[in-house]
């Protein structure tokens, strides 16, 4: 079973950045894609990004959350294939919640692996 790790959270104003990681406990077939997720209050989950290994070495961003995209990024670390980011620029109150890193991304969309969730808090 692959575990993930996950820090980086905390609370910032309006406008600042966080940078989120996460380290899986095992480099397997699980990690080779890997995403975020978060969860506001009263809210359903919903997916932010993910990235996928598609052989050779090279990953694809396969998709983020359209009120994410252009300040949102997540990569993988280029010395540890277990290791991915969320780098958050130019946050918003509305990007408050429970962001959890996942693993192994099933055929049906649905991930194998969950991380125990870091808080985000954007507020004045």
């Amino acid at each position: 079973e692959v575990h993930l790790v996950e820090s980086g959270g905390g609370s910032v104003q309006p406008g600042g950045s966080l940078r989120l990681s996460c380290t899986a406990s095992e480099n397997t077939h699980g990690t080779n894609c890997m995403g975020w997720s978060r969860q506001a209050p009263g809210k359903e989950r919903e997916t932010v990004a993910m990235i996928c290994e598609r052989g050779r070495g090279i990953d694809v961003v396969d998709a983020y959350l359209p009120s994410v995209e252009g300040r949102f990024t997540i990569s993988r670390d280029s010395a540890n294939a277990k290791k991915v980011y969320l780098q958050m620029d130019s946050l918003k109150p509305e990007d408050t919640a429970m962001y959890f890193c996942m693993a192994d991304r099933r055929p049906d969309g649905s991930w194998t692996f969950w991380g125990q969730g870091s808080q985000v808090t954007v507020s004045i």
